[in-house]
């Protein structure tokens, strides 16, 4: 693809529409980037041969102008000496340097036209680059934001799960604590009880032997 045409293309590119079609509008937009700065680098470069042609044109311009200068002070000069001979060849010599004169500076505007449009379509890459630079930092930064946020809700998920389970376990462990208690509680009374049966048993034996004491007759 030439420049000029890659110009137009770029030109007349709607980037909102492109990047809505695109499957990803980061990588699309990094590559038009490219592209852009692909046809800037071509289009300077081609800019920049043009005003050195323009340079060399107006060089040869200034050395013909002087050349015409030249030659009709020579023919002024001849005249001087009643060289009229010698004045009628120095007219003939201007009259081709004023013709090249002429051309010349046909060049130099032609030249000038030239540069002027390359400096425009340059004008009009870089301002579509800015606009494309700027619409790819703002979705740089939205992605960003993105991202962080996306974070920021995975952390909260994390610490809400973290403390779900923090607080499921402190749960259980007051449940094994009351548990416990109960158990103790229990055996505590069950042991208190069997003390005391123990005792009760005692007395019926104490009776029993007591009554076995007095029926043998003895004390």
């Amino acid at each position: 693809m030439g420049v000029f045409s890659r110009f137009l293309d770029i030109v007349n590119a709607n980037i909102n529409s492109l990047l809505d079609k695109a499957e990803d509008p980061e990588k699309m937009i990094k590559l038009m980037m490219q592209e852009m700065e692909d046809t800037l680098i071509e289009l300077k470069s081609s800019c920049a041969a043009k005003m050195a042609s323009r340079a060399k044109s107006e060089r040869a311009y200034q050395e013909t102008l002087a050349a015409v200068e030249r030659w009709q002070q020579r023919a002024e000069l001849a005249i001087s000496k009643a060289r009229e001979d010698l004045a009628r060849e120095a007219l003939l010599e201007k009259k081709k340097a004023s013709a090249a004169l002429d051309q010349l500076k046909a060049d130099i505007a032609r030249h000038d036209e030239v540069i002027k449009v390359a400096k425009g379509e340059i004008s009009q890459i870089e301002e579509k680059l800015a606009s494309v630079k700027q619409k790819y930092q703002m979705m740089v930064e939205r992605s960003k934001r993105a991202r962080e946020e996306q974070a920021a809700q995975d952390a909260l998920r994390r610490a809400s799960d973290e403390a779900t389970a923090t607080r499921f376990s402190d749960i259980e462990e007051q449940i094994d604590r009351m548990q416990a208690a109960n158990d103790l509680n229990r055996f505590t009374s069950a042991t208190l009880d069997e003390k005391f049966r123990d005792l009760e048993e005692m007395d019926d034996i104490d009776a029993e032997i007591a009554e076995l004491r007095r029926r043998a007759g003895l004390k």
